[in-house]
């Protein structure tokens, strides 16, 4: 091992990381903790059950895969779970045997609660988080909570670990997970719509596609940076540039007209149902607290 490949951090010396499903978001946590120099390739570990991702991944990072779930849960200190919530049942089956093992158990799986976790396990050490896309580019946000018999390492390694997908956000309340799956979680398909919807926009108007989408995304960008920089509240950055009479307001009066408020803000309480009907199936609600609200007036 060369100096420039060893960890830098202390708390993750001789820690085994294993990856239980290896898919988009897994392998963002794994360039993720592997750009940061969290641990070295050697540590890590990826199960999955194809043999071409297999080759794919040892190629790409130079880590160690396997297609066996629990031999990959016996070796590791550190056992993530990215893997459908469809298969959570199964998959928790062939971990059990060894399910002890692991001093930290970190789940990626919405819907699926810590407590699910625990009792499938076995493992009462279960953090669970709620990541983004952008994580693949080291830009996203976590939402995360920990059962109360994680420690204070183990706490300190999972905020590390998703630090390492860009900003963590530590609640005390798992409920919030749910809340973070649909606001956070889904909101990077929201904004993809978005930004679909102005480029077309665009190319309605006359520009040229790829003209539309070089204003489209540096505007979205730079608005958002705007934003953070200026530390004002939206609707104050939506009035300075919306003139009495003007484009801006033009626009906005149709935006309101059509509902893009309520709109939005059934999306996301339809995602939040989905995700509690995914973890503890419930049925899923058609219904937005706010129409009742909307129907008293």
């Amino acid at each position: 091992m060369t100096p420039e490949s060893q960890t830098n951090h202390p708390s993750f010396k001789d820690t085994i990381i294993a990856f239980i499903g290896s898919g988009v978001m897994a392998e963002a946590m794994i360039g993720g903790l592997l750009r940061q120099k969290i641990v070295t390739p050697e540590q890590i570990v990826a199960s999955d059950p194809l043999d071409a991702r297999h080759a794919e991944l040892r190629e790409r990072y130079g880590i160690r895969t396997t297609g066996d779930n629990a031999a990959a849960c016996t070796e590791s200190d550190v056992l993530i779970l990215s893997i459908k919530p469809q298969v959570i049942d199964k998959v928790l089956s062939d971990l059990r045997p060894a399910g002890t093992n692991p001093k930290l158990v970190l789940s990626i799986i919405a819907g699926v609660h810590i407590q699910h976790i625990v009792e499938g396990m076995g493992n009462p050490h279960v953090v669970r988080s709620m990541p983004n896309t952008p994580a693949r580019i080291g830009q996203g946000i976590t939402v995360w909570a920990a059962a109360p018999a994680v420690g204070d390492l183990e706490r300190d390694q999972a905020r590390e670990i998703l630090a390492s997908l860009g900003e963590e956000v530590f609640v005390e309340d798992e409920s919030y997970l749910d809340m973070a799956t649909a606001l956070s979680g889904t909101g990077p398909a929201y904004v993809f719509m978005f930004m679909e919807a102005l480029i077309d926009a665009g190319v309605h108007l006359g520009f040229s596609r790829r003209i539309a989408e070089k204003l489209v995304l540096q505007t979205m960008r730079g608005s958002i940076e705007y934003a953070a920089a200026s530390k004002d509240h939206p609707a104050s950055l939506r009035n300075q540039v919306t003139s009495p009479g003007g484009t801006s307001a033009e626009a906005i009066y149709h935006l309101e007209k059509g509902g893009l408020r309520t709109v939005l803000s059934r999306a996301v309480w339809a995602a939040y149902q989905r995700s509690l009907a995914l973890g503890a199936g419930k049925k899923v609600s058609k219904e937005n607290p706010l129409d009742d609200v909307n129907r008293v007036r």
